[in-house]
């Protein structure tokens, strides 16, 4: 067969894509120009550029609304980031939690948003997001086989703020069969931590098994998890639960509307005409082509969590691509497109952020492990710095923010071997070992005296021995004067109800001791293309560049710097991704 030699149209494009994965800035569209000349792969009203949720909701609404539509994704896998997750899903008011009896109104929710935010996102964009979120909720369940389910119990970040809500506003999805999507299952991204053999698990399950041992309502729920798994088995299911619920419910729904969607497809750059975007330049089976949008592009690609340069670039020191738990696939294309075509990036700085151990196969985030009682967290002076219990992205600002003049990364959360015997950690029942990767990789240390543990990890002995004393005495009160764990209803969120005085807090007294090393880990980056409240893409002088939008981590988050509650990153990407479908619909 005869080699074919590339044009220069094709050398071009190509050279200009491997610039925006390094990271480097290029005016002007340099490759879009070119991208008339390329062969035209399809026209479609709409084309998404990603298959998270963010991307997957836009294609369904818009399939919906009578738009013709394609999704084109980077991975060999459909859902994104979303399908790893926990699928925690934030919408004040939507019909699930006012029917299981959260008392909502949309004067609460604005009022606790604004206070969440501050002046960091207009007040135009958090309503928008505020009025559409319940109305993308029943759009996707009623376009898709979708369900959800209340978190009960799960509080709102910051529950003391006004409208914030004790008992919690977050929802997840319900189970799901994955035969309903055949063959197209294999195609699903898969979780970022499986769910274990035989078991069908929640979200909200999982603040109960870590107390299985030592509690009858987790032994329950344990059990519970097990005839659910029992039950799916016997009836030829293939249950899915939390990401993978929700990225195969939203896949389910785009097979029923015939919408394709292209894996493997990434995207190369806009393809610009007299100043508006009418399409992208796509990879496809080996060679570059053009898929045009007659009506609009709507940018759902996930963020830079993995691009090494523009972490550096925007991000504080020090910071990586090893920590995050973001999809691989995540390297900030649509971002990067976007700014060539002229938009203004924001929140660039920020991440999702959440305390991570470095575990050798993948960081592991850490949620319950820092918060439930018989552990503290110290810097390098073996000291406490933070609200252990505190919201996961707050930790992490407070851990870049005294980094400098008093070193926390790494920090290191300490634990005792009762504590190592009542709780499950990870996905290592109480009691058992962990591997030995763990120990040679230096991500936890295990010693028999205090003393000896300070050494292996390099901080001051006596320090530590003061420092976990004085968190003793504290939890026998039962009140953390240094660091308040445990005023906030939400610090009591995974905590062991038999724990009194305060359910946050017990002492570290029986030996050996350990040591998990923690650095500053992500669910993704925060920051990408401005947009306004109708998720059309901003230039720097806010004016519009027509026929682009974006939602999901490829934009500048509605929650700012801040988080207003668990699914604060997929609530707010579904529906500003609807917005955008339907702001496309309603245009002519």
């Amino acid at each position: 067969m005869p080699i074919r030699t590339p044009s220069r149209r094709e050398v071009v494009l190509t050279g200009a894509a491997a610039a925006a994965g390094a990271g480097l800035a290029l005016s002007g569209g340099a490759a879009a120009s070119y991208a008339a000349d390329l062969p035209l792969i399809g026209t479609y009203d709409v084309v998404v550029v990603g298959s998270g949720a963010a991307g997957m909701t836009a294609a369904l609404t818009a399939a919906k609304r009578g738009l013709s539509c394609v999704v084109v994704e980077k991975a060999p896998t459909f859902g994104g980031s979303a399908a790893r997750s926990g699928a925690g899903i934030w919408i004040p008011c939507n019909e699930v939690i006012l029917a299981a009896g959260v008392p909502d109104t949309p004067a609460k929710a604005a009022a606790y948003l604004a206070a969440v935010v501050g002046a960091d996102v207009p007040l135009a964009r958090q309503q928008a997001f505020l009025s559409n979120g319940p109305a993308m909720i029943s759009s996707v369940m009623a376009n898709s086989p979708l369900r959800f389910r209340w978190m009960e119990g799960y509080s709102d970040y910051y529950p003391a703020l006004t409208g914030g809500m004790p008992n919690g506003r977050s929802m997840e999805p319900d189970q799901l069969d994955g035969n309903i999507l055949g063959s197209e299952l294999a195609n699903l991204n898969p979780p970022y931590m499986a769910v274990p053999d035989g078991m069908v698990v929640f979200s909200a399950d999982y603040k109960w098994l870590n107390l299985s041992l030592v509690s009858a309502k987790g032994l329950a729920v344990a059990t519970e998890c097990l005839a659910r798994g029992t039950k799916a088995a016997l009836l030829g299911q293939k249950p899915l639960t939390m990401g993978q619920s929700l990225a195969a419910g939203l896949r389910a729904g785009l097979l029923s509307a015939g919408v394709p969607v292209w894996l493997n497809t990434p995207l190369t750059d806009l393809n610009i005409e007299s100043g508006s975007v009418t399409g992208v330049v796509v990879t496809k089976n080996g060679s570059a082509g053009l898929v045009r949008a007659r009506r609009g592009v709507i940018v759902g690609s996930g963020g830079f969590e993995h691009n090494a340069a523009m972490r550096a670039q925007y991000q504080q020191q020090p910071i990586g691509t090893a920590w995050t738990v973001g999809a691989k696939e995540n390297t900030g294309d649509g971002i990067q497109a976007g700014a060539r075509a002229g938009a203004a990036l924001s929140l660039m700085d920020d991440a999702w952020w959440g305390p991570a151990i470095p575990l050798p196969d993948q960081p592991y985030f850490c949620l319950a492990e820092r918060t439930l009682p018989g552990g503290l967290i110290v810097n390098a002076a073996a000291k406490r710095f933070v609200n252990e219990a505190a919201p996961y992205s707050d930790v992490v600002h407070t851990m870049y923010a005294k980094n400098p003049t008093d070193p926390d990364i790494p920090a290191w959360l300490i634990v005792d071997q009762n504590y190592r015997n009542r709780y499950l950690f990870k996905d290592v029942a109480p009691t058992l070992a962990f591997p030995d990767a763990w120990y040679t990789s230096g991500a936890v240390h295990k010693a028999w005296t205090l003393d000896l543990l300070a050494a292996d990890i390099g901080v001051p002995p006596a320090t530590l021995r003061a420092t976990v004393a004085r968190f003793n005495s504290l939890a026998a009160t039962g009140t953390d004067s240094d660091h308040h764990r445990g005023d906030s209803v939400y610090d009591h969120y995974y905590t062991d109800p038999a724990i009194l005085p305060n359910s946050c807090l017990a002492p570290l007294w029986l030996a050996p001791f350990y040591a998990f090393r923690i650095v500053p880990g992500d669910l993704g980056t925060k920051g990408g293309l401005a947009t306004d409240a109708r998720a059309r893409v901003l230039r720097p002088d806010s004016t519009v560049i027509p026929g682009l939008y974006a939602a999901g981590n490829a934009s500048s988050a509605v929650m700012g710097h801040s988080y207003a509650g668990a699914g604060s990153t997929i609530g707010p990407a579904m529906t500003f991704g609807y917005i955008a479908a339907n702001d496309i619909a309603n245009t002519v």
